[in-house]
């Protein structure tokens, strides 16, 4: 059916610090680092992230997507990794993308009906396809808007400043 395609999904908590420098530079860290390896293990995905967590898509083979899974539950920057879905699929989702950065502008989440973190924005009560699908059409949607990968970098400066 998938010739060995599969998706996995979690969240995490963060344990960097919220709104700090290291924060930011954490954020950057993982997304320079998660879209080299990436792109060389062929997986593609999605993260998002606000001041408490990180929720994350990875999309590929399913040994590469299960090593990369297994070194961001032994990274120290996360704590109560949660796996919310890990299946077979026909087709990705991210296939344009590394690793999409939707980040976390305020906008974005009360446009889709999600929640800030202040306002108890808890992935864990979210389904993996409910996590899938909002970071898909968020992806998407800056897709059309011309946004690409280095943009929504600069986003993530700007959430931070």
């Amino acid at each position: 059916m998938t010739n060995g395609l599969y998706r996995l999904i979690y969240f995490s908590r963060n344990r960097v610090g919220r709104s700090s420098e290291d924060f930011e530079q954490a954020v950057r860290n993982i997304l320079s680092v998660a879209r080299r390896k990436n792109a060389q293990a062929g997986v593609t995905g999605a993260l998002m992230y606000n001041s408490g967590c990180f929720v994350q898509i990875l999309e590929g083979e399913r040994a590469n997507v299960q090593k990369i899974y297994e070194l961001v539950r032994r990274d120290e920057r996360h704590s109560d990794v949660t796996l919310l879905g890990f299946e077979a699929v026909a087709e990705r989702g991210f296939g344009h993308w590394s690793m999409a950065f939707v980040g976390a502008k305020e906008s974005d989440l009360a446009r889709h009906g999600v929640i800030a973190e202040e306002s108890g924005f808890d992935p864990s009560r979210m389904s993996g396809q409910a996590i899938f699908e909002f970071l898909h059409r968020l992806a998407h949607e800056r897709e059309e808007k011309g946004e690409k990968e280095e943009e929504m970098d600069s986003e993530s400066q700007q959430a931070f400043g």
